[in-house]
């Protein structure tokens, strides 16, 4: 085979957690956002300005405020109507009136010419453009005129009639009258559209070095124009900085994020690091949250804090340790960092949140936890978004009852672990406490046949699992898996239930009939019978892991020292008595090691003393011992000191041993 297609095949654990990495880093990079604007707060005015004084460091305009953009907007788009005056004179109108004789047309001229010196003026425009003062044009001349001092129909009758008195040439006058001040609309149309044009959106200019607000200055809305106007300019000058160099930035940002992440399994969380499903559930989480986040950005950065980022430890808690929980969690809350404007307020909030969160479900033993941990998440939330405020002198936004809506949100959503855990344990075959806790209720289907068909060893795995468990409190360890592991270790017995002492009714033994090697096979199998009846109830691998290494690589002592008797001088092949294995490789599963063989011994002893009970304890976790059976397990001598000690005052309690006292 090719030497380098051999590497790839003996490294093809590392070479999938480089490639599930990749991927992340990759994924993440394209989601962050390639602008991050920086925007206004909305609760500035009357505040206190806490900072050093804010000089300018380049010339930026000041823009308008909304409401003087909305009403000079009103006033661009109300439209002026402007009039036409026309020069006309009594002969022009008079001129076709034939049924009036010159005389009367000389009477008339005189009165006729000065009213269309005033104007004459018939209403023909829009009601909305009837104003009291109108826009006279006259030899391109605007005046403004009075709407009243104008002449109508009825004006030039009334005034005709004081001067000439003559009603029949008024009426024959009237049907030749004519508007000397005419609507153009062309005109009105040109002007309003120019003067529209004309608007801008800023109403002056900061000069570099001004000073826009000062230390301890309240701020005021013309201050916060300013900021507003101030930080919009930053956002444009973002928007010229080269698109490859943000790019560049955010991969290398999260590669040195994601990069510490998987240091520190590979560094400090080995079982973790060694499986590939872990490692990939982990990544799968920041990359699913991440997602997430970045869709609530696009809509609505204000809703960000809604996104259930203490939902992460929570899941990680479950199925893992605090510290690994704690550990991801800083590294998400570091990466949807990028997506929010005000960056320590973020990070703050969020990581004493996600402290308090992971403190409320350090005991996972309860479902009723979830309950308490969202109510304790939001909490911690109010109480940090206060605090930060508080500091900041923002007390607008205390006081607001939709600032604290996206926390609601975020604490209700973290009772959605319930169907998340079940739906992930499926998913990569984790073991959850919840699923630990119902498989060690006694009355689950596999654990009332275990103690229907074989009491004698239903009791002996209950002992197990007490001595197992208290020594699991004491040294350090997943106390609830040592103990749902104990319960199930010896279910193989079920197959041959009669050949195992604990089982046995009467002085009479199967094995008596049998081989030493026949015997030692059937005792050996129920390690085997036990895996096949576990997978077929569907057991977690994590369950199985403890019925495969309870007994390890040892041998059945017992029938090999009497084959041994029976051939003696002869080559014994000791793997005919050897238990197929693996040894122990957690410090649970050796716990149950040394608990299984512990209390299966106490049943032989004769007398039971401290000196005997002592003495067994030693003998039998020093053969363990001397047989390499913890050479893969995370345990110290010191712990197995302990556990000693543990053993033998609780085996002296089970068998009501006193402890002689000196006279």
């Amino acid at each position: 085979m090719n030497p380098f297609l051999t590497k790839i095949r003996d490294k093809h654990a590392l070479w999938y957690k480089g490639i599930v990495f990749t991927i992340v880093v990759l994924t993440c990079t394209v989601l962050l956002p390639k602008h991050t604007y920086i925007e206004p707060k909305n609760n500035l005015v009357g505040d206190v300005w806490l900072h050093e004084d804010l000089i300018a460091p380049f010339d930026f305009l000041i823009k308008k405020s909304t409401s003087e953009l909305t009403l000079e907007e009103k006033e661009s788009t109300k439209k002026i109507a402007y009039f036409i005056k026309n020069n006309i004179t009594s002969i022009e109108i008079l001129q076709n009136a034939a049924e009036l004789t010159q005389n009367e047309k000389k009477n008339v001229s005189t009165y006729l010419d000065s009213i269309y010196k005033v104007g004459v003026y018939f209403s023909s425009t829009p009601l909305s453009l009837q104003d009291s003062i109108m826009y006279v044009v006259s030899d391109n001349e605007v005046t403004l005129t009075q709407k009243q001092n104008l002449y109508n129909k009825e004006k030039i009758r009334l005034f005709l009639l004081q001067k000439i008195n003559n009603q029949s040439l008024i009426n024959r006058i009237e049907s030749h009258l004519v508007p000397n001040i005419i609507y153009d609309e062309l005109l009105s149309n040109d002007i309003t559209a120019d003067e529209a044009k004309e608007n801008t959106v800023y109403k002056s200019k900061i000069k570099t070095g001004e000073v826009l607000i000062h230390k301890n200055e309240v701020v005021n809305a013309e201050h916060l124009l300013i900021l507003r106007s101030y930080l919009d300019e930053i956002n444009e000058q973002k928007k010229l900085t080269p698109l490859y160099s943000i790019i560049a930035g955010q991969f290398l940002a999260c590669l040195l994020i994601l990069g510490i992440m998987m240091l520190f399994l590979a560094f400090f969380r080995k079982p973790i690091f060694s499986q590939n499903s872990q490692v990939t559930f982990i990544f799968l989480l920041i990359t699913i949250v991440v997602l997430i986040t970045s869709i609530v950005a696009k809509y609505n950065s204000a809703l960000i804090y809604s996104v259930p980022f203490c939902l992460v430890p929570i899941l990680i808690r479950v199925f893992f340790d605090s510290r690994t929980a704690l550990f991801n969690f800083l590294n998400i809350i570091l990466i949807c960092a990028f997506f929010t404007t005000d960056k320590f307020e973020f990070v703050f909030i969020q990581l004493i949140t996600g402290i308090g969160t992971i403190f409320s479900i350090a005991d996972m033993g309860k479902r009723s936890k979830l309950f308490v941990s969202a109510l304790l998440t939001f909490v911690f939330y109010a109480l940090t978004f206060i605090a930060y405020h508080l500091i900041n002198n923002t007390t607008a936004a205390i006081s607001s009852f939709e600032s604290y809506v996206p926390f609601l949100i975020s604490s209700i959503c973290v009772l959605f672990a319930f169907p998340l855990i079940y739906f992930f344990e499926k998913l990569f075959g984790f073991t959850s406490d919840f699923t630990l806790l119902e498989l060690c209720d006694l009355n689950s289907t596999l654990l009332r046949q275990l103690s229907q068909k074989v009491p004698g060893t239903f009791q002996h795995s209950l002992q197990v699992a007490n001595l197992a468990e208290e020594a699991c409190y004491k040294i350090g360890g997943n106390a609830l898996l040592v103990r749902t592991g104990a319960m199930y270790h010896d279910i193989g017995k079920m197959s041959n239930p009669r050949f195992f002492t604990e089982n046995q009714v009467g002085e009479v033994s199967p094995h008596e009939d049998l081989s030493a090697e026949d015997s030692a096979q059937i005792i050996i199998e129920h390690v085997i019978k036990g895996i096949e009846i576990a997978k077929e109830n569907k057991l977690p691998e994590t369950i199985i892991d403890f019925i495969r290494t309870h007994h390890g690589t040892t041998t059945t002592r017992y029938f090999l020292q009497n084959y041994k008797k029976e051939h003696v001088g002869e080559i014994i092949n000791e793997d005919l008595f050897r238990y197929p294995g693996p040894i122990p490789f957690s410090k649970e599963t050796a716990i149950l090691m040394m608990a299984d063989g512990v209390e299966a011994s106490s049943r032989s002893l004769k007398k039971y003393d401290a000196i005997t009970i002592d003495e067994l304890v030693d003998r039998i976790i020093d053969h363990q011992i001397n047989e390499n059976q913890f050479m893969n397990a995370d345990i110290t001598f010191k712990d197995i000191n302990q556990i000693k000690k543990i053993f033998k005052k609780r085996l002296m309690n089970i068998y009501h041993v006193r402890i002689e006292y000196p006279r």
